[in-house]
């Protein structure tokens, strides 16, 4: 990626296949010019608030959005979310889950945790790529961010 752009949709998710699949869509509507993709928690954290192999990345760029899988290796989507809350960097960066979980505890921790939206991941290509295109187009083009 890029460092020279302003990123406007930091995507983590670990599945190939998907993050494939969204990036595909958000391209096709030309929300994906501005995108970051990191495959785990851990790489996400490092991402987000510039620290080890993104140590010159400036953190105060923040994304637009952040599309998060819950279910990541080495760091959990959840504890990506608890520590962009707790942080007064990212708590306003709107983040929204879209994951294959429909568990209960994931939807109602999410929430309390302060995730913006719960979207469980259709599993056809087809409403896969619509629910991301208007994920993409609500959030970078229809919502007021605070400033």
């Amino acid at each position: 990626m890029n460092d020279s752009i302003d990123v406007e949709i930091l995507m983590i998710e670990d599945n190939p296949r998907d993050a494939e699949l969204a990036v595909r869509s958000l391209k096709k509507r030309n929300l994906a010019n501005k995108l970051a993709h990191v495959k785990d928690g851990h790489e996400a954290l490092e991402w987000l608030f510039g620290t080890g192999k993104y140590a010159g990345r400036d953190p105060n760029k923040k994304p637009k959005l952040v599309l998060l899988d819950l279910k990541l290796p080495k760091v959990s989507g959840l504890e990506v979310l608890r520590r962009m809350r707790e942080d007064s960097r990212t708590k306003l960066i709107p983040v929204v889950v879209l994951t294959s979980s429909r568990e209960d505890r994931d939807v109602a921790e999410s929430y309390t945790l302060g995730v913006n939206s719960y979207i469980v991941k259709p599993v056809d290509f087809e409403n896969l790529s619509a629910a991301v295109a208007q994920i993409g187009h609500y959030w970078l083009l229809v919502n007021q961010e605070p400033k």
